[in-house]
């Protein structure tokens, strides 16, 4: 897979993929979050944060997704990209099938593809304010664009937490993508018919985006 690096171009390859669940920083709110959860019919997670292998084939640049049923949504997500011995950051979305979460957590993330931005950056120039780095999606619902998700990246585990949590689980980083977690809803799901984020640096106010259109079978 191709990703823009400033002037140049990369070609990464994925051997492993991974989704962190439940990979919030503030330890209450994840429990609350899980307890609205479990009252909606999903099951609560085994660990906290929960580490799910994926499909690397899941993942994907396309300007659309297909999906089964009417309730799917994506998620902002920061990205790692574990090279040989580079590290790279994207933005992705956890498009994930709401029906299925309900039965199985795991399952409905394998069920739908994994959009990913075209652009990296090297991890080392971000490292040392990742906490400061932004993200923010939007949906696109009855006919208008609204904000679905506004935080910054300190709302989710620190990084050296995210690696230890990963190799805890055994989880192979060579040639990797990892999908490190999400930031809080502004007002709740939405099942849209497109999806667009954005991962900013306000160091530079350079930022990576990715948009894509939600089409069903």
């Amino acid at each position: 897979m191709k990703f823009k690096l400033g002037y140049e171009e990369v070609d990464l390859s994925f051997e492993n993929a991974y989704c962190i669940g439940y990979s919030g920083r503030n330890i209450e709110k994840t429990k609350e979050h899980i307890a609205e959860l479990k009252e909606l019919g999903v099951p609560e997670p085994n660990s906290v944060p929960e580490i799910y292998p994926l499909d690397p084939l899941l993942f994907r640049q396309n300007n659309s997704i297909s999906i089964i049923g009417d309730k799917s949504s994506g998620e902002a997500e920061i990205v790692i990209i574990f090279n040989g011995d580079k590290r790279y950051v994207t933005l992705g979305s956890d498009h994930t099938d709401r029906e299925l979460e309900t039965v199985s957590i795991h399952k409905s993330k394998q069920l739908c593809a994994k959009p990913i931005a075209s652009t990296v950056w090297n991890f080392a120039d971000v490292h040392e304010h990742w906490d400061e780095l932004e993200l923010r999606s939007f949906v696109f619902v009855d006919g208008d664009w609204e904000l679905y998700q506004e935080d910054k990246v300190s709302s989710i585990l620190p990084y050296k937490d995210l690696i230890d949590s990963l190799n805890k689980d055994g989880a192979h980083l060579k040639n990797a993508v990892v999908y490190c977690g999400t930031v809080p809803l502004v007002r709740g799901f939405k099942y849209p018919n497109a999806f667009k984020a954005e991962l900013v640096d306000p160091s530079n106010n350079k930022s990576i985006r990715l948009e894509y259109e939600v089409k069903k079978l």
